[in-house]
């Protein structure tokens, strides 16, 4: 794996998050009481043996560029490789907002041709799964093609107009592809996450965005499989996934990591999720407290009643708070009297004494960071 590079898109989907993306990118929203969602595909290309990972930052990035840091974490801080923070950039060319992604990759094209590595993994951060990058690369070096997609049957994956689909024959050729269809007639939802050698990446985004394209699956993949210009393969992903692309689908994705099953493929065991540390007591269950089916991280108090839920670190309910089937962020506190159902609080938010907010599952109410209700 010393051939290969990383590449990692912090995404364009920060609105669609609303309150949870107002002042963060979509790859610095919390996740699983400590978590952010840039550590799963990082950890990911870690543990696959990448030691040159370059992340693109679009808008919103000083607390994803603050988590990050050096990349001390991540044992990516050496001195000829490691983490590359790539932040937008003003230039005659680049108004500082990116076009799209091949926009994105073309304005960081000096990162390429300076890396070394013959082959680039890139995967987006709105997806979430346990990834295995090395076989993706194993497999696309064996098969001789030009770019490999990561693709997952799973069919809890797909939405009516949205999402990107292929049709990938028994060879493991993909010969069809669909963006955003009302309906996908296609089997199979392309992951946004592919391996392409690092050389051929340059010319192709070269060529595509001196063309006027900026779109990298409806421009230069849709049509590089239709045109018979690129040979594109596909590579399955058997594990559970997840599309961090709403609010809801945030709020079911975190629900379903109370599921030990589901913690179990996510989180392995000779394949750590790595993130950024903060020093905390352990967490202190006072006389009377009451928690059940609950991540509880370090440095929260807890002496009212918890169910369902996950806190992150330093949360305080007060006695006689309820929280269930709720996700308070970092620093929230609850007081006494106060009642949560299918809440999200955002970090340091507060919930004043006696205060019930009951929300429906299917549209969660959500608190924006530093808030008091």
């Amino acid at each position: 794996m010393k051939n290969i590079m990383g590449i990692i898109y912090t995404g364009e989907r920060d609105a669609q998050l609303r309150e949870l993306t107002a002042t963060r990118a979509v790859a610095a929203v919390p996740l699983g009481g400590r978590y952010r969602l840039i550590d799963f595909p990082l950890s990911a290309m870690v543990a696959s043996g990448i030691r040159n990972v370059g992340v693109i930052a679009q808008r919103n990035y000083n607390s994803l560029m603050d988590h990050l840091g050096s990349g001390k974490e991540w044992d990516l801080h050496g001195k000829r490789s490691g983490l590359v923070l790539l932040p937008p950039f003003l230039t005659q060319e680049n108004v500082g907002v990116y076009s799209g992604f091949l926009d994105a990759l073309r304005s960081n094209l000096h990162y390429l041709r300076r890396s070394k590595e013959r082959y680039v993994v890139i995967t987006d951060t709105h997806m979430l799964f346990n990834a295995h990058f090395d076989e993706m690369a194993a497999a696309h070096e064996a098969s001789g093609a030009d770019i490999t997609l990561l693709y997952t049957k799973d069919p809890s994956m797909r939405r009516n107009g949205a999402g990107r689909y292929l049709n990938v024959e028994a060879d493991g050729r993909v010969t069809g592809i669909e963006v955003d269809p009302a309906i996908s007639r296609m089997p199979v939802t392309y992951m946004e996450s592919f391996c392409i050698r690092r050389e051929l990446l340059i010319t192709l985004v070269d060529q595509a965005v001196s063309r006027g394209q900026y779109h990298l699956t409806r421009d230069l993949l849709m049509n590089g499989i239709y045109d018979g210009s690129l040979n594109v393969h596909g590579f399955e992903h058997k594990g559970k996934v997840w599309a961090i692309d709403s609010v809801q689908a945030y709020f079911d994705c975190s629900m379903d990591l109370l599921k030990h099953e589901i913690r179990a493929d996510l989180f392995e065991a000779n394949r750590p999720v790595l993130t950024k540390l903060r020093d905390e007591m352990p967490t202190r269950y006072v006389s009377g407290s009451s928690v059940k089916n609950s991540l509880i991280a370090d440095g929260c108090v807890i002496e009212g009643t918890v169910e369902n839920s996950i806190l992150f670190r330093g949360v305080k309910v007060e006695r006689g708070a309820v929280v269930r089937d709720s996700i308070v962020m970092q620093d929230g506190l609850i007081k006494s009297g106060a009642e949560l159902q299918h809440c999200i609080l955002d970090k340091q938010a507060t919930i004043r004494e006696g205060t019930r907010m009951l929300g429906p599952r299917s549209y969660p109410i959500v608190i924006a960071k530093n808030l008091m209700v």
